[in-house]
């Protein structure tokens, strides 16, 4: 299976969007977005951004689980990652958005 972008439609009426991987796991999970077209616009973004390691930061939780961030140029937050057991695995989740992110197709489900 391919990666590819989830978007959907939540509960209070706004738009957010999944990266996932080619194994179906969600690499990234995006902001919430008013519109549609605003979430289609911030998947443009992770395609342009993805591979550019400046963009990503290296966080940790309030319980010490790391996690990133990928924001535009802008410094605007475009998504977050889940949380990991260790900086390794985060890291490689960074790799996996950088790899996944450029080329990955879109299903909109928001309809």
């Amino acid at each position: 299976m391919a990666s590819r972008f989830e978007l959907k439609k939540s509960s209070n009426d706004k738009f957010v969007f999944n990266l996932l991987a080619g194994n179906g796991q969600v690499i990234l999970t995006s902001e919430l977005y008013d519109s549609r077209a605003s979430a289609l616009n911030g998947i443009e973004s992770v395609r342009k951004n993805a591979p550019d390691d400046g963009r990503y930061g290296r966080l940790c939780a309030k319980d010490g689980s790391p996690y990133f961030t990928l924001k535009a140029g802008n410094g605007q937050i475009i998504g977050q990652s889940q949380r990991y057991k260790g900086e390794k695995a985060r890291d490689a989740g960074i790799e996996s958005v950088k790899a996944n992110g450029p080329g990955a197709l879109t299903d909109d489900q928001s309809a």
